[in-house]
């Protein structure tokens, strides 16, 4: 999973001697640190205001885990509106945190008189990347959604409760597992297929890329998902892969018949085999 502290994608090979060794250690390196950076983290206000800085200028982590990119819902407190910006105050119930939205200095004015203008009160969804300023944190929107279904603030607090108890507890045993399943166990490029499938799907699954088994894993190790099935940011978040690669690799299980589309095309369960 993209959680992990250590083993972001780390692949073996064959050492090349001096400087060549160092040289690909270094891009490997590299590779992870932008793995932590990338992943998209389900949070609440609270752990955003609690995440560590190990030293000055250093990544912020949580859990253990780097962390950069958040998400994250809440109640609209008050919004300011600048040239070419605007600073929306955000309270969850756990905190308050101030999100910058940069826009168009020529696209200010319509953003504050559209029909989705976002109001105090008004409940919102947040993607943005986490920095820090002066020791205070604040969050750079990429993103700011108004929620229409009250329904995704509880499911994104038990989102955020989950991946928090998957990185400090592991998640649930396979059968025949001795001992919490780790991260890595869970997101990982395992060839893991759960014994409960024909062989079919089993064979199905020895043709598909790494990415793909990893979506179909964590799909059918997912409690969350049910009918209704996970959408692929969530899998994203919650595996080592960008939003891209997952969704390359939901459509890659879609043409094999492994998967099916529920809400929405970049929503999915697994088929019954």
């Amino acid at each position: 999973m993209g959680y992990a502290s250590q083993g972001y994608g780390a692949q073996g090979g064959e050492d090349g001697g001096g400087f060549m060794t160092s040289s690909q250690q270094g891009s490997q390196g590299a590779t992870k640190s932008k793995y932590a950076e990338d992943t998209l983290r389900p949070v609440t206000i609270k752990q955003i205001l609690d995440c560590k800085e190990p030293y000055p200028g250093g990544d912020l982590t949580l859990d253990g885990a780097p962390i950069s990119q958040v998400t994250f819902v809440g109640q609209v407190r008050s919004v300011n509106a600048q040239t070419t910006n605007i600073t929306y105050t955000v309270d969850d119930g756990t905190g308050m945190i101030d999100v910058k939205k940069w826009i168009d200095a020529d696209r200010i004015n319509d953003e504050m008189n559209s029909n989705n203008h976002i109001v105090p009160d008004t409940y919102v969804r947040i993607f943005g990347r986490l920095t820090t300023y002066n020791n205070r944190k604040h969050i750079g929107a990429h993103c700011v959604r108004i929620i229409r279904d009250f329904n995704e603030v509880n499911y994104h607090l038990l989102e955020a409760t989950y991946v928090h108890l998957l990185l400090t507890k592991g998640g649930p045993q396979r059968p025949g597992q001795t001992g919490a399943a780790t991260v890595g166990d869970i997101g990982g490029d395992s060839m893991f297929v759960d014994q409960g499938f024909n062989s079919d799907v089993q064979a199905k699954l020895a043709a598909c890329s790494p990415a793909a088994r990893t979506v179909f894993n964590f799909l059918a190790d997912n409690p969350m998902g049910g009918n209704e099935g996970v959408h692929v940011n969530l899998i994203a978040s919650n595996t080592r892969l960008s939003y891209r690669d997952a969704l390359d690799a939901g459509n890659e299980l879609l043409s094999h018949g492994l998967i099916y589309c529920t809400m929405d095309d970049e929503t999915w369960a697994v088929m019954e085999c």
